[in-house]
């Protein structure tokens, strides 16, 4: 018996019972479906992290004052100004794989406009800040080294406090904001950045202003001259390992710094990005393996039903092995509608995944990304279900003896 006649006799067989067929194939169906939605979802997440990490600037690193220990009591992390000014002037002419560099004095206060507020982030920075974390501007101009230097009273808006602070339409630039009752003169909006790259922090959220005006008269200093943290930007993409080790030395040297742990930290966006994919692939591996779990259970059924199916059409094994059948046909003909109810179940499955997955898009505002890959290796693995699942029932059917197989009530 060719395969063609195999599958003409495995497709009426399975029409017999066109309920039981479809309960049999919803195991698969729902299996398939899971594991595509699950992956697009992990996927997305990866995407996603992609871009926020790209958002927040290219080949940037950032040093961050690192713990100290005062009377054999260990601080924590940034709980002493360990970064100067002097640091990074340092940094700037003894580190050849460093491109920009700005310090960055934090910190936060309602910003005031008229009758609205906003309590927002405060940074003060040099005009280097913009083009190390690539961002650009939407309206006005970013302040220069002449207003840092003399420390002028100009602001620069992130995109939530622009709509939080001004009525739709209205533009910002030239109006007076007043932030801890100092006056401060917008000049520029900032391009919105979206959150940071774990999604608990709003990048937008913050007002820029000249390095001086915020350490001298916003934001303050117990002692002038020490940063909140330092942003640099390597030369290229393939000297930020370098640029991270140079900052390190200089660091270390200019703290007198032996055998100790290092009273600064330095970050790169390579670290976080890894650490975030990594946590991502995780996750997606786990979400994919409990959908899975769903796609066996599918395989399980059909191996039931098949069963039940060969109990039940024993006596017709029998008149067709008594016709000439042989026993390899009978083979077949039972794998083939394991395969039938598995890749069928795969591709209801497939459709159901997609919907899923756009659903969760719209409803959630998550991204999902559906690759060809996790499509094809889903139906693909439907089918290595409907076969392994399929093997045993179809060798009993084939091992049966003809002539019990005929007398069977």
């Amino acid at each position: 018996m060719n395969l063609l006649a195999i599958c003409r006799v495995s497709y009426k067989a399975l029409g017999k019972n066109r309920l039981r067929t479809a309960l049999t194939m919803l195991g698969v169906i729902i299996g398939v479906g899971s594991v595509i939605a699950m992956l697009a979802v992990g996927q997305g997440a990866k995407a996603s992290i992609q871009q926020s990490i790209a958002a927040i600037g290219s080949n940037m690193l950032v040093i961050f004052p690192g713990s100290v220990t005062s009377g054999g009591v260990r601080m924590g992390a940034g709980a002493s100004s360990t970064l100067t000014m002097a640091d990074m002037e340092a940094i700037r002419q003894e580190s050849s794989a460093v491109g920009l560099v700005s310090p960055v004095k934090r910190g936060a206060a309602q910003a005031v406009y008229r009758d609205q507020n906003w309590f927002t982030s405060i940074q003060g920075v040099f005009p280097e800040y913009v083009q190390i974390r690539d961002w650009p501007l939407v309206a006005g101009e970013f302040f220069t080294q002449q207003d840092v230097d003399g420390g002028t009273s100009v602001v620069v808006l992130g995109q939530s406090v622009a709509k939080n602070l001004f009525a739709p339409g209205e533009d910002p630039v030239g109006q007076i904001l007043r932030i801890r009752n100092i006056p401060l003169r917008i000049i520029g909006v900032l391009a919105a950045k979206g959150q940071s790259a774990f999604g608990h922090q709003d990048q937008d959220d913050t007002v820029l202003i000249p390095f001086t005006t915020a350490e001298r008269r916003v934001v303050g200093s117990r002692f002038l001259g020490t940063v909140s943290s330092i942003v640099v930007s390597a030369v290229g993409p393939l000297q930020v390992t370098e640029a991270q080790k140079q900052i390190t030395e200089v660091l270390r040297r200019r703290h007198r710094i032996q055998s100790e742990e290092d009273d600064f930290t330095v970050r790169s966006l390579e670290d976080i990005g890894a650490t975030a994919q990594a946590t991502a692939s995780v996750m997606t591996l786990l979400l994919g393996s409990i959908a899975s779990v769903s796609l066996l259970v599918g395989g399980i059924g059909i191996m039931n039903i098949l069963l039940v199916s060969v109990t039940e059409r024993t006596r017709e094994i029998g008149v067709r092995m008594a016709v000439g059948a042989r026993r390899r046909d009978i083979l077949k003909q039972f794998l083939v509608e394991a395969i039938v109810l598995s890749t069928t179940g795969g591709l209801v499955g497939i459709l159901l995944g997609v919907g899923v997955a756009k659903g969760i898009s719209l409803w959630a505002k998550w991204p999902v990304f559906i690759t060809p890959l996790s499509l094809v290796m889903s139906f693909g693995f439907s089918g290595a279900v409907g076969v392994f699942f399929g093997f045993y029932p179809a060798r009993k059917a084939a091992s049966l003896n003809p002539i019990d197989a005929l007398r069977y009530e």
